[in-house]
């Protein structure tokens, strides 16, 4: 008889520390039991009885593999009537070929996963039978399809882990990238104020004066709407820096920029579109009202100029009033092709040079064809030096 049982490096019922989809049958522990099919069926008997958890034996002809005889269909026949007077004493083979079945043989690289498929897919009969692993060759041992079981369970306890923390990572992730996106975002926006935005009164710049124009004017000249431009010039600001000192007209120039913004808020009821506060430059601001008309635009002019006297910021140099007052310059239209953009603003600065030659803190209404027809574009103007 040749039988040959070596306990495996890993107890049977032990399996590895860490399994993961990627474990294959050879990471579990496999049963080196081999007997050929001479060996008599009382000395297999003896084989089972002394290792309780061997779960079948290899039957060998001349050291090649013939088939697998598994502990549960040995015991069946034998336990039979007269199974022990028939089988006993004859070679294994002749029990072997009575119990015969269908064995699952899968190579030592078949993933776990796929052999639990596999092993669960047989009859019921077969369910619990052996599986023989074939590692290299003519090399085969014996695998316990409870410990392929066990294995699957783990690795789906390990696959659950994963995802979790997948899930967990990817949540984090997610809440990371959206809080550099709003990040981003924040800093884009903030970008694009500082880009808009005059760094000393935090009113629109020019630039963004010229955008918002263009864009409104395109939109009022497909809906046939009106537009109104006010343009604001504090009287005698360059003597008002001369006297106080730039410290002096540069809060003069806040304190002004946030009336006259207050100003247009408390009329938004008035104006249908959103309105812009911008400085035009030095001490000059600029307020555009869409789908506003010249009755409104003049009635908001006015409700600037007079909050703006109303704050009472010291100029001795004012000969009118000895207070920081503004002039005013209104012009309104409805964009059409022979009107532009650059005939608005001209028509608000004459109104505005108007209000300056006719005394200053007033404001005037000009009209765009009427002084577009009557005098020429390139007009000089009459700055705030007298």
């Amino acid at each position: 008889m040749f039988a040959k049982f070596i306990a495996p490096s890993i107890e049977p019922e032990k399996l590895p520390k860490t399994l993961s989809l990627e474990s294959t049958l050879k990471e579990l522990a496999v049963f080196d039991v081999q007997v050929e099919s001479s060996c008599l069926a009382k000395d297999v008997a003896r084989l089972f009885q002394a290792h309780p958890l061997l779960p079948g034996v290899i039957l060998t002809a001349s050291g090649a593999f013939l088939g697998m005889i598994s502990r549960r269909r040995f015991m069946e026949r034998m336990s039979r009537p007269y199974g022990v007077d028939i089988f006993a004493g004859r070679p294994i083979q002749a029990l072997y070929q009575i119990a015969q079945t269908d064995i699952l043989i899968l190579p030592g690289v078949a993933l776990i996963v796929m052999a639990a498929q596999r092993a669960v897919q047989r009859q019921p009969e077969q369910l619990y039978e052996p599986i023989v692993v074939q590692l290299e060759g003519q090399v085969h041992r014996l695998l316990d399809v409870h410990q392929v079981l066990v294995a699957l369970s783990q690795i789906h306890q390990q696959a659950t882990w994963y995802i979790s923390e997948l899930y967990y990572n990817l949540s984090v992730t997610q809440s990371e990238l959206e809080a550099a996106n709003s990040q981003l975002t924040a800093a884009n926006l903030e970008l694009y104020r500082l880009a808009h935005s005059d760094g000393l009164t935090q009113v629109a710049n020019r630039r963004c004066f010229n955008e918002y124009l263009e864009k409104e004017w395109q939109r009022l000249g497909e809906e046939t709407a009106e537009i109104s431009l006010i343009l604001c010039d504090i009287d005698f600001f360059k003597k008002y820096n001369d006297t106080y000192g730039h410290q002096a007209g540069d809060a003069c120039l806040q304190q002004v920029a946030k009336t006259i913004v207050e100003a247009v808020k408390l009329s938004a009821g008035e104006v249908l579109g959103e309105a812009l506060v911008a400085r035009w430059g030095g001490e000059e601001f600029a307020v555009i009202l869409p789908q506003t008309s010249s009755e409104i635009a003049v009635a908001i002019a006015e409700q600037i100029r007079v909050r703006v006297k109303k704050l009472e910021i010291e100029n001795i140099k004012s000969p009118k009033s000895a207070c920081v007052t503004l002039s005013l310059g209104v012009a309104s239209t409805v964009p059409q092709l022979e009107i532009s953009k650059k005939d608005l603003i001209e028509a608000a600065d004459r109104s505005l040079y108007e209000a300056k030659d006719g005394g200053r803190d007033r404001v005037i209404l000009g009209n765009i064809k009427l002084e577009l027809a009557d005098e020429p574009k390139n007009l000089v103007r009459n700055v705030d030096g007298i």
